[in-house]
């Protein structure tokens, strides 16, 4: 057992004991190491004022990543290098080529958001040999929040900054072996326990670890990214008693191809599964792609998704239209549940006291099977679902429908089938009278949710629209679908 949390703080070594294990790390930087570049926002993870850069070592390879300090534990930190905007200088005392093309190009008017941002462009001038392409800088900085200046300069800025100096000769990428070196060294199997005299938090390093943890504390709040409990944090004002981080667990941060399925450990990340699963078919990348921002799927994780079981959550649905189960597990025993069974009801899953979410498996899609996604939101990105569709058909040598999955978010307590809707698909083809039928059925199947972000009316209507725009997209062949967005040839 261990009793501190050790991490790499841009070049100084940190070792905390006996701290608020909620405490977030923006609140550590800013109140406690009087680092104030970084800034508090929204406390949320949607304004990106807040962005550092988190290193961890991934199968012996240093990565950096951006995401948000305001909602995000110091306890999930173990083993990892944390870089604010003061480290960024270079080590004759001048500025970063990022900051130094912001300057140039006027990226800055007021400043508040300027460290987030430019810590978003460092993190993609890490992870690039070359100035990638607009839309990518743009999917970048969506997590970042201006209100001054526009985005042409801040985008024209990392373009710049290439021309300034080769991202192989920042200070980062050279000093990269000997970061990976020190964070090696801190490396260990002991569990640890933090508890400030209240408040206690677990991190295992093995899953045979976790396994015992949770079932000796089985009333304990598991948090993988925080995403959504740094939330309880921050505006809930909520102190779980207990906690267990698992961010150490190296196992479940993986996903195997297996040849006919994927295999997606629970704390494989949003935005490495988007690469996994969106190379079955472009609709799930760009689904993915819309969930949150990049520094939430940075931290968010497929497990947490499922595990969290929201009505409005976009990869449940995908998941059960995909036809995934969920393996389950409980001490030294595993259960494997199919994901549409897996949620009851609101907030309530198939999960007995000392249960954990350990993998997800998702069978590939045949060939000939018709699949499509789409996501309805208010706003492009940063934006929860009003209702999310995943939908996929098996047809046989005839076209007549073998296999229906109508797969939604947004429209009841739970992610749920519509199998009224299904069952007007079976047996026939899928042509726009059968489609037309669905989509009525789609009454049988939902009483949709009525709140602030959709009414029932609204609901219902997208979703019966959705089962028809399925029916149109499928049988033009001409329009490239990509998450319920029409997008041209040339950009797809």
């Amino acid at each position: 057992m261990r009793r501190t949390v050790n991490f790499l703080l841009n070049d100084s070594m940190q070792k905390l004991e006996a701290f608020d294990p909620t405490l977030t790390l923006l609140d550590w930087l800013r109140i406690e190491r009087r680092l104030t570049g970084t800034k508090e926002g929204c406390a949320e993870g949607d304004c990106g004022a807040c962005t550092v850069l988190v290193g961890r070592l991934r199968q012996g390879v240093l990565r950096y990543e951006a995401i948000n300090a305001c909602i995000r534990f110091v306890a999930t930190l173990d083993g990892c290098h944390v870089v604010t905007v003061e480290h960024l200088k270079a080590s004759a005392g001048g500025l970063h080529p990022v900051q130094q093309a912001m300057v140039e190009l006027h990226g800055s008017q007021c400043g508040f958001c300027t460290p987030g941002i430019i810590m978003s462009l460092v993190a993609l001038w890490l992870s690039h040999d070359k100035a990638p392409s607009r839309e990518r800088i743009e999917e970048a900085l969506a997590g970042n929040l201006c209100r001054c200046t526009g985005y042409g300069p801040i985008v024209a800025a990392l373009e710049r900054a290439y021309e300034i100096a080769a991202s192989a000769e920042d200070r980062f990428a050279l000093e990269r072996q000997d970061v990976a070196r020190r964070l090696c060294v801190l490396a260990d199997r002991q569990v640890i326990e933090i508890s400030d005299g209240q408040r206690t938090v677990f991190a295992p390093a093995t899953v045979d670890q976790l396994a015992d943890l949770v079932a000796n504390h089985p009333e304990a709040t598991l948090v993988a990214g925080a995403t959504d409990v740094g939330l309880w944090i921050t505006k809930m004002l909520m102190r779980p008693g207990e906690t267990i981080v698992l961010g150490r667990v190296a196992e479940l941060d993986r996903i195997e191809d297996k040849g006919d399925r994927l295999v997606i450990g629970a704390l494989a990340s949003l935005s490495d599964a988007r690469d996994a699963l969106g190379d079955l078919d472009p609709q799930i990348k760009e689904l993915i792609r819309r969930f949150g921002s990049e520094q939430v799927r940075n931290a968010g994780t497929i497990g947490g998704n499922v595990a969290n079981g929201p009505p409005i959550g976009d990869t449940p649905p995908l998941l059960i239209a995909l036809g995934a189960s969920v393996v389950l597990r409980r001490g030294p025993e595993r259960r494997t549940v199919p994901l549409e069974k897996f949620f009851i009801a609101y907030k309530k899953q198939d999960r007995l006291p000392g249960d954990f979410v350990e993998e997800i498996i998702v069978p590939k899609p045949k060939p000939g099977s018709l699949l499509h996604i789409s996501k309805i939101s208010k706003r492009f990105d940063e934006d929860i679902s009003a209702v999310c569709g995943a939908f996929r058909l098996e047809r046989d040598a005839t076209g007549n429908v073998t296999e229906a999955v109508l797969a939604f978010g947004g429209m009841a307590a739970t992610p749920k089938r519509a199998q009224c809707a299904e069952a007007a698909l079976l047996g026939k083809a899928f042509d726009a009278t059968t489609a037309e039928a669905a989509a009525n059925a789609l009454a049988s199947d939902f009483v949709p949710l009525d709140d602030w972000r959709a009414s029932a009316r609204y609901r219902g209507t997208v979703a019966a629209n959705l089962i028809r725009r399925f029916q149109a997209e499928t049988a033009s062949g001409s329009v490239n679908r990509v998450a319920g967005i029409l997008r041209s040839d040339a950009h797809a």
